[in-house]
């Protein structure tokens, strides 16, 4: 007498079936997830790439005798660090610009820092289309995001009509520095620095032209105009495009997105704090403030705050000689930086907003991350969580060896690599010290800053593989 097959005494199973691990239930969609994964890498890499042969090209140009005064030119070690500093929108040096480039090196850091600021916000877009190269779905998705758009419709047109506002934007502001400074420097010169500078603010790059300058013997220009401008101009560029075409809109639509309001509050939250701590930390009688007049002390107190968090753009030669105080709150702001899709560096404001809603609604017994009338999702907690975590590692690391391979001290050391990290710029003298080793940490930590956040989000919006063993819970004590 024959058996039935073990599975065919069973009622309604099949005689035979394949193994599990060739079954069509779970494991194609992990297949699919895992291929899923490809494109968002291959962006990432792409951006880096990009960066990176943006990095090396603008190098060897400022490496060209042409490129600088010295007849020997600049060593390839100072023109790599400069054009890292300029892309990446940080402005730390350690060469000085109006003197040690030519006119014509001098305009390849203007275009390095412009191309470095909007490589975020359009770049890609407008790369992709000269090369004739079809936007996939899957990239205009990333660039939707990183854009603050709804959907991604109309990439293209955005990305120009982008670029005409942040043309318009530094154009108004240097037309406004060149009439401010027409009666300071010669006509065409003060109309050259005023769109140099105007560049620099809006692209919360720290680089200037006036440490150095024969037609500048009294330093840069400080008076209340110059700095409303200036600071103007830096804060449009740290806020991040989408806020201020949500502000440009609000005529049209009388409200704001939730992203715009949140980094509103916290930038202007951020401005204020940072303005109160620097005008009580330097009224002391050994501040190098001290015999300024209480508005100019007040005036010069908001743009520091302003010009901490992203910029970096020195137009007092104190800001390098603080008070102690005032340094810790520096690298503070330095730390959080600018918003998301800004010109600058940093944590970013979004996320500092996140950990303090988080806060505040444990603390009012709410189970969901609200903000006003809406719920933030808790993913953005952990991204959130993830950023600070790896950016204080990193800070840590690069400070930990600075002070192991350069004559620092620890506030030196601590307050670079903040800098350097927020792409800030600010500088308390070390950079200018620092051998090849320390400059290819900070050279490092600029791309870093640059880029880490943007990476640890595409990484963490990549497809998860669904958990096919579940594990029971267990507390730990914190």
């Amino acid at each position: 007498m024959s058996t039935l097959p073990p599975d065919a005494r069973s009622p309604g199973k099949a005689p035979w079936s394949l193994p599990a691990w060739l079954s069509s239930s779970t494991p194609p969609s992990r297949r699919r997830l895992a291929r899923a994964r490809q494109p968002a890498a291959q962006r990432a890499l792409t951006i880096l790439a990009g960066l990176v042969i943006l990095i090396v090209v603008g190098a060897l140009v400022l490496w060209m005798p042409i490129s600088s005064t010295r007849a020997q030119g600049l060593a390839f070690h100072q023109a790599l660090f400069t054009t890292v500093s300029a892309v990446t929108g940080t402005g730390l040096s350690i060469i000085t610009p109006s003197t040690d480039l030519s006119l014509f090196g001098q305009i390849v850091l203007m275009a390095l820092m412009q191309i470095g600021g909007l490589g975020f916000v359009m770049t890609a877009i407008i790369i992709f289309r000269l090369l004739g190269r079809r936007v996939t779905l899957a990239e205009r998705l990333t660039l939707r995001d990183s854009l603050g758009l709804t959907n991604t419709r109309d990439l293209v047109k955005l990305s120009l009509l982008v670029l005409l506002g942040i043309m318009i934007i530094e154009l108004v502001g240097a037309l406004l520095l060149w009439m401010l400074w027409a009666g300071r420097f010669p006509f065409w010169t003060a109309g050259y620095y005023a769109l140099f500078h105007a560049v620099a603010a809006f692209t919360n790059a720290g680089f200037d032209l006036f440490s150095g300058s024969p037609f500048v013997p009294d330093g840069p220009p400080q008076d209340i105009p110059t700095l409303m401008v200036v600071g103007a101009l830096i804060f449009l560029g740290s806020i991040g495009l989408p806020v201020v075409s949500d502000i440009l809109q609000w005529r049209r639509r009388r409200r704001l997105s939730l992203h715009s309001r949140v980094t509103l509050w916290t930038s202007g939250g951020l401005i204020a704090f940072g303005a109160i701590a620097f005008f009580i930390g330097e009224m002391g009688p050994d501040s190098r403030f001290a015999t300024a007049p209480r508005l100019d002390l007040l005036a010069g107190s908001i743009y520091f705050s302003v010009a901490t968090r992203s910029a970096g753009l020195v137009l007092h030669p104190s800001y390098v000689n603080l008070s102690q105080a005032n340094i810790i709150v520096a690298s503070v702001l330095m730390f959080v930086g600018a918003s998301p899709s800004g010109m600058g560096g940093g944590i970013t404001t979004s996320t500092l907003a996140v950990q303090l809603l988080s806060v505040w609604n444990y603390a009012r017994g709410r189970n969901n991350l609200r903000a006003g009338r809406r719920v933030i999702p808790e993913e953005a907690l952990r991204k959130a969580s993830i950023v600070i975590t790896t950016s204080f590692l990193i800070n840590f690391l690069v400070t930990w060896l600075l002070l192991l391979t350069q004559e620092a001290t620890f506030q030196e050391a601590l307050f670079e690599s903040v800098s350097a990290f927020g792409t800030v710029g600010f500088s308390l003298g070390l950079t200018g010290r620092l051998d090849l080793f320390g400059q290819a940490l900070l050279m490092l930590l600029m791309f870093w800053g640059r880029l880490g956040a943007l990476t640890i989000i595409v990484a963490l919006a990549q497809p998860r593989l669904p958990e096919r063993v579940g594990y029971p819970e267990e507390s730990i004590l914190l």
